[in-house]
């Protein structure tokens, strides 16, 4: 009773993992659950996690919305799905080997009422000129038949296409490598970021979770350069990097453009167009000072933060400052700078600069002195996404494999004839996998060139 009992659960399981409810189910919920990897952002930023309310993140992070595709259940859904498609192919995949592998080389009687295509032809001639003369048009018309002699009639098979029954298993098995592929990239692989300034390279990055991963060599930017629309808005930004091995350029990777859907790829690992800031690192301000009352101007430079003396005993500082203030004041354009102004023996006062194109702007501060920006030797830093995926070949391969499966399943039909040869005529059966309609015009067209042959 208790190895019934053993047995009976034991076939309660494996039929539930054959289930195909169970793999439509899994497929609707992976689906469902990637839906919330498009939009709650992976691995978010200060600015993204500002907009949320300190209850939705601690519920995020908890349930691993953050990191989604990394997540316990979903990796458990994923070994489910694996597991569903490795039992329903050893469940199914035998009966169709051995049709495929071992035919039914002999149209019986029997045989003959199972199959949708059958025609009867009176044809002259004795038993082994038919034969001849129906492997002979066989192998013409379709493809090359086996001769079986069975009970004293001749019987003849001939198939096109039976590797296609096995389309499905191919898509299975690609599954799994994709899915094989993806686990090497989440525990051999990484993502991570860096921020390299202008001029400057980086030999590690780091890791969402803070972790430094030396590259094996340098990175430098070259250059960095941005461009925008009318409005404002970052139309491009392209870095030019160069890769340094022992402090010496390679050879096809100095000076390399990359711009975003554009990365640069060396050993393995690629670098990303991210973003990009301004860098605070050898940016110099351009400003010009005069007196309101009349007098030569006077041109000075400054950094950022720096205490400029100006005429007078007044000070100024720069804070920040932008070659295009359109984003951030409507109406106007050009450079721009925040300052902070401290006038002689009195209290600092921040306020905003423009060039010599908006005097009258400029003139509402400063006191005694007419403060415009001219501009600056601007530096940018540019933000790279680095990530180095070992397993992307064996996805790659299993989209292959997935696509060649696809065509197998869809595209190819396993089409089979068999030939009776008797001292009466000839009997014609046929079949095909898929698309009984158009194997039916087939047939005909087969039945009807072997009636003129």
């Amino acid at each position: 009773m208790t190895t019934t009992n053993k047995r009976g659960f034991a076939q309660e399981v494996w039929d539930f993992f054959c289930s195909l409810k169970l793999s439509i189910f899994l497929l609707i919920g992976l689906a469902l659950v990637s839906i919330i990897g498009t939009v709650i952002q992976q691995g978010p930023q200060r600015e993204y996690l500002a907009t949320l309310s300190e209850t939705k993140i601690r519920l995020y992070s908890a349930l691993g919305f953050f990191d989604m595709y990394h997540s316990w259940w979903f990796i458990l859904l994923l070994y489910l799905l694996t597991l569903n498609l490795i039992c329903c192919s050893i469940k199914r995949l035998p009966r169709v080997w051995k049709v495929v592998s071992e035919p039914v080389l002999v149209m019986d009687d029997n045989f003959e009422k199972s199959l949708a295509n059958v025609k009867d032809l009176k044809l002259k001639g004795s038993k082994e000129e038919l034969k001849e003369r129906m492997a002979a048009f066989l192998r013409t018309e379709f493809a090359a038949p086996v001769i079986t002699e069975s009970n004293g009639e001749y019987h003849l098979f001939a198939q096109k296409s039976p590797w296609c029954r096995l389309g499905v298993y191919v898509v299975h098995l690609s599954i799994i490598v994709i899915f094989i592929g993806a686990l090497i990239g989440s525990f051999a692989g990484y993502k991570a970021y860096t921020n390299i300034p202008e001029g400057g390279s980086v030999s590690q990055v780091q890791t969402q979770s803070g972790k430094m991963i030396p590259l094996g060599f340098d990175v430098r930017c070259e250059k960095f350069s941005v461009s925008f629309y009318d409005t404002g808005a970052p139309k491009e930004f392209r870095s030019v990097l160069t890769v340094l091995e022992n402090g010496q350029p390679v050879p096809g990777f100095q000076n390399r453009p990359i711009i975003v859907n554009d990365p640069l790829t060396y050993k393995g690992i690629t670098f990303y167009q991210s973003s990009y800031g301004q860098s605070d690192e050898g940016s110099l301000y351009h400003i010009t000072v005069r007196d309101r009352k009349g007098g030569a101007p006077v041109k000075l430079n400054a950094r950022q933060g720096e205490r400029v003396a100006l005429p007078g005993g007044a000070f100024l500082s720069v804070m920040e400052a932008t070659m295009d203030v359109r984003p951030f004041m409507r109406g106007f354009d050009g450079p721009g700078a925040q300052v902070e102004f401290t006038p002689a023996g009195g209290n600092p006062q921040p306020f905003v600069i423009l060039s010599d194109k908006y005097e009258s702007f400029n003139a509402q501060h400063g006191g005694d002195l007419l403060i415009t920006f001219d501009g600056m030797d601007q530096k940018f830093y540019t933000g790279l996404q680095v990530a180095h995926d070992p397993g992307v070949w064996v996805v790659w391969f299993g989209c292959f494999l997935m696509v060649v499966g696809i065509c197998m399943a869809f595209f190819m039909s396993h089409k089979r004839v068999w030939a009776r040869v008797t001292d009466s005529g000839v009997t014609l059966g046929g079949s095909a996998s898929k698309n009984p309609a158009g194997f039916e015009i087939c047939f005909d067209d087969l039945v009807e060139k072997l009636g003129k042959a």
